[in-house]
């Protein structure tokens, strides 16, 4: 599924007024010879993953209607070497003015896809997802977690009516796991699953016996999360297993061979390198 306009048009807009003001003016542009029709140019000049690339167009129609877009490649698309992304035409100062914004986004949600792939990459590993988590820039997260998945990674909740999670702070209000899981499944729809964080073997073996949908191992060695996938298969197969905290590229290869689902990573938004690309514009 693509880009949903709807989900970003705000962003744009509040965008657009951060960088050129109310009257959308350029004071550099508005005083040039800016109104002849020219052409330009996206080029990556590293390797990256394509995310996003219909942002380009929705920042450009909100300036001027009249700019055409023509993409070169594809959201998901691998880019190994130097090439044209996308070829932009209209008026120079529509070009200009575009310019940054459109390069804010795109750059940022390539980087997040690029990352992404090389971690995927990295833990070899096609049965265990590599997913995000809400540690997004604010606002920024639809867009974040479609440049996870152009990149390979799954999403994890989009916000924190998807799914129950129960965590440490949760278990300290209610006083203890089984008093907290009791009170959510209570209350909560059928429908809702529920995902339960531990710190240690024994907090998951007792989040299997109450019946969680999804088991987090947070903050656990390799020895621990062996162990806690053992007890946890012998109780319930079904439930998914997930190991999150501090993971970083480093960690993973570490993983790649224990008997768990999912690796969820705060690193893949959360501090994050745009991808280089630059526009040129030319007559």
């Amino acid at each position: 599924m693509g880009l949903n306009p709807d989900k970003i048009l705000h962003l744009i807009d509040w965008a657009l007024k951060e960088d050129l003001g109310e009257n959308l003016e350029d004071i550099t542009t508005d005083n040039l010879s800016a109104d002849i029709d020219q052409t330009a140019v996206l080029i990556n000049k590293e390797p990256l993953v394509v995310a996003g690339i219909k942002i380009v167009e929705y920042v450009y129609k909100r300036i001027d209607d009249r700019v055409e877009i023509r993409y070169m490649v594809e959201d998901g698309e691998y880019i190994k070497n130097k090439k044209t992304l996308v070829e932009i035409k209209g008026r120079a100062s529509s070009l200009l003015k575009g310019e940054r914004i459109a390069l804010n986004f795109f750059q940022r949600m390539c980087g997040i896809a690029t990352k992404t792939r090389d971690l995927v990459k990295h833990l070899n590993n096609k049965n265990i997802k590599i997913a995000d988590t809400r540690k997004t820039v604010p606002g920024y997260r639809y867009i974040d977690k479609y440049s996870v998945r152009m990149g390979g990674g799954i999403n994890h909740r989009l916000n924190l009516n998807d799914m129950v999670m129960i965590k440490d702070n949760h278990k300290s209000i209610e006083g203890g796991l089984k008093k907290a899981y009791k009170k959510i499944k209570n209350s909560v729809p059928l429908s809702k699953k529920i995902d339960v964080e531990v710190e240690t073997i024994y907090e998951a073996e007792e989040a299997a016996k109450l019946g969680a949908d999804i088991i987090m191992l947070d903050n656990m060695t390799n020895e621990q999360i062996k162990k806690s996938a053992k007890i946890i298969r012998g109780i319930n197969e079904n439930i998914i297993i997930e190991v999150s905290g501090g993971i970083d590229r480093n960690r993973l290869r570490g993983l790649t061979d224990l008997d768990i689902d999912v690796i969820s990573m705060g690193a893949l938004t959360h501090s994050v390198s745009a991808s280089d690309i630059s526009m040129k514009i030319s007559n």
